[in-house]
């Protein structure tokens, strides 16, 4: 349809012309607002920054006694919902946490052996760090323990600085400096409110992420998959590859494929039972247990470790030792645990939260994500002083917790309590589980990490995000998990930097038959008016877009212009930009409108512009851009800039 207005619609006569400005309706000018102090507006932006959920509000006007509750609540919510909790919410956690406890304690020494440490520190690592998420944490559904993403994280990056074969003893000192110091950064990150920084990760950056290292995980555990003695410390795809099947006619031992193959294959037929009917949900989640029971059994049986079968052979007995000696606070390796510490820290503070809100949002409740930090930063911190490595949020066993229908973090402190018992008295039992179980467990449960689903949408919806994504998977595979991560982050600030920089300027036009102004390109039955042309900036004007917005806006004038050449159509007087959108404006942005104005000048074009903000109007105020537009020409909508330009058409044709 056409874009244009007929010539029918321009004023022919003076005498219509006068009959037709009588019948305008009056115009609404935009006022200017109270201006504000500038403690006072910065004082909001400080608010609206850090304190956006107002979390002081419940301690207005309240007695120092019920303000010291309402902190210590605040500080600890299981004083909170501890009050309501009943024997029937404890049936539910209780049977939760025997599920779980299955779960976490086959993958806790698995994911031990993945970041090169002894088993026991899986274990560790999920007594200790539960406890203090029960207290702390605001979320009921997550399940607290080591996880197998950040686990290969650690290994990769601590093996870098040191072999874990030739100095197990500060490689262990490291990985407790790298928890405490990502506990810290997590802490911090809570404390000051600055969660929102970790939003600079991006859904889609985190979807290759963690595909990559999924990918780079399985394939990592083909040395215990298939009994491989001598392996590649890199974690590339072809470094990896290389080291598997250049060894393919010696290094393979057949009794290690066969239980490691054979119970792989038993893993994920459990899961596919699970996700098909989900009231089964506790078979996918007793499979690992089963496995390490049988295949501990069939090798202690038959001695298969004397046929090549590597086993785990010992486990310490006992609960978390003291180990705050052990953590560099100072030394050469005081900055690299500092470094590993924040990469580690941040990576599983992305992985909580987003598990945490994934239930809360299938629950109807809500987190604080700022809580969530602080309980996850205190339980980490805590944990490097008592053994434990960096722990998180599991996906895995907070969805076997949610469905086996936990109403309360409680489940984490009785699944805490069955790995104390575990510590405590069956460790010894462990000394014959076979490598191979430990990596069909990590593989079965790493195979949910690579969502094709999401990459598929990810395809469909946005183009760049895909190719985030992608970048992020790619760097993780062929290159290491760092430089994944750092590409996962450079792409999201791209991202960003595109959008900020590159803001969409439409032209608009009106939809027949009512007063609305709307994108031509949406909407091809709207109609642009003669004379005029409408634009809209759909971002805040800063000193990184300002010229991008001046310039663009320039080049849809000179098209236009052509385009009302070509079609013998009246010139263009009035150009109409609508701020609706434009929420700030700095001075390079009044600068750009400036600039703009005089080159509208130049051409004999008037500028008006259409809704600007409380914000904004201050600014234009303030800058004396008003005195220089006009405030005549600023008006309340889009409607009113138009039907002034046509009153001026017909005051000039009068």
């Amino acid at each position: 349809m056409s874009r244009r207005i007929g010539d029918e619609n321009i004023v022919s006569s003076a005498a219509s012309s006068r009959r037709r400005n009588e019948s305008l309706p009056q115009l609404h000018s935009v006022g200017r607002p109270e201006k504000q102090s500038v403690w006072k507006d910065l004082g909001h932006t400080i608010r609206e920054t850090f304190f956006p959920d107002d979390p002081l509000r419940g301690f207005k006007d309240q007695p120092p006694s019920k303000k010291f509750v309402l902190g210590l609540r605040a500080v600890f919510p299981i004083f909170d919902w501890g009050r309501q909790y009943s024997l029937a919410k404890f049936k539910h956690d209780i049977i939760a946490g025997i599920t779980i406890a299955s779960l976490c304690i086959p993958q806790d020494i698995a994911y031990a052996k993945l970041a090169y440490l002894k088993p026991e520190y899986g274990l560790y690592s999920s007594f200790v760090p539960p406890l203090i998420y029960a207290f702390m944490g605001s979320s009921r559904d997550i399940a607290i323990g080591p996880v197998a993403v950040v686990s290969l994280l650690l290994g990769t990056l601590l093996s870098a600085v040191i072999d874990p074969d030739t100095n197990p003893v500060e490689y262990t000192q490291l990985a407790l400096t790298a928890t405490f110091f990502a506990g810290i950064t997590q802490a911090t990150l809570g404390f000051f409110r600055l969660g929102f920084l970790v939003d600079f990760l991006s859904h889609a950056a985190t979807v290759g992420f963690m595909a990559g290292a999924a990918i780079t995980i399985g394939l990592q555990q083909l040395k215990g998959l298939l009994g491989i003695r001598n392996f590649t410390k890199d974690t590339d795809i072809i470094a990896v590859l290389h080291s598997v099947f250049s060894q393919a006619k010696h290094g393979w031992n057949w009794q290690t494929m066969a239980i490691g193959i054979s119970f792989l294959v038993f893993l994920l037929i459990t899961k596919y039972i699970g996700k098909k009917n989900k009231k089964l949900f506790w078979v996918p989640a007793m499979a690992p247990l089963t496995c390490v029971i049988l295949s501990t059994l069939i090798v202690f049986l038959t001695r298969a470790d004397k046929q090549g079968v590597q086993i785990v052979k010992h486990i310490d007995q006992g609960i978390n030792p003291p180990s705050l000696h052990k953590i560099f606070f100072s030394g050469p390796f005081l900055l690299k645990g500092i470094k590993i510490g924040v990469i580690a820290g941040v990576i599983a503070l992305t992985e909580a939260v987003a598990i945490g809100r994934t239930f809360a949002a299938i629950k109807d409740y809500s987190i604080d994500g700022n809580k969530e930090m602080l309980a996850l930063g205190t339980m980490n911190i805590v944990g490097s002083m008592t053994s434990c490595y960096v722990a998180t949020g599991s996906f895995s066993r907070s969805a076997v917790n949610f469905m086996a229908g936990c109403q309360t973090a409680v489940s984490n402190i009785v699944m805490s309590m069955i790995v104390f018992l575990t510590l405590m008295v069956i460790t010894p039992l462990f000394k014959f589980i076979p490598n191979a179980i430990l990596a069909a467990i990590i593989i079965s449960a790493v195979v949910n990490l690579v969502d094709i689903q999401a990459v598929i949408l990810l395809w469909k919806i946005d183009k760049f995000d895909f190719i985030a994504c992608m970048g992020a998977f790619f760097g993780v595979i062929f290159i290491s998990v760092e430089i994944g991560i750092l590409i996962a982050v450079c792409i999201s600030f791209a991202k960003i930097l595109l959008q900020v920089t590159r803001p969409r300027v439409a032209l608009l036009g009106n939809l027949p038959g009512t007063t609305l102004y709307r994108n031509i390109q949406q909407y091809p039955a709207a109609s642009t008016i003669p004379g005029a042309l409408i634009v809209r900036v759909d971002s805040s004007i800063y000193f990184s877009n300002s010229n991008y917005v001046k310039d663009r806006t320039l080049r849809w004038l000179t098209d236009e212009e052509e385009l009302n050449k070509e079609s013998n159509l009246p010139k263009i007087q009035h150009l109409i930009i609508d701020m609706s959108p434009v929420i700030d404006i700095d001075t390079s942005g009044i600068h750009a409108l400036e600039d703009l104005n005089k080159s509208l000048q130049k051409r004999e074009i008037l500028l008006l512009l259409a809704n600007p903000g409380c914000v904004v109007m201050t600014k234009l105020h303030d800058s004396k851009f008003v005195d220089v537009v006009g405030q005549d020409n600023i008006h309340l909508t889009v409607g009113d800039a138009v039907r002034a330009c046509n009153r001026k058409i017909l005051e000039e044709t009068a």
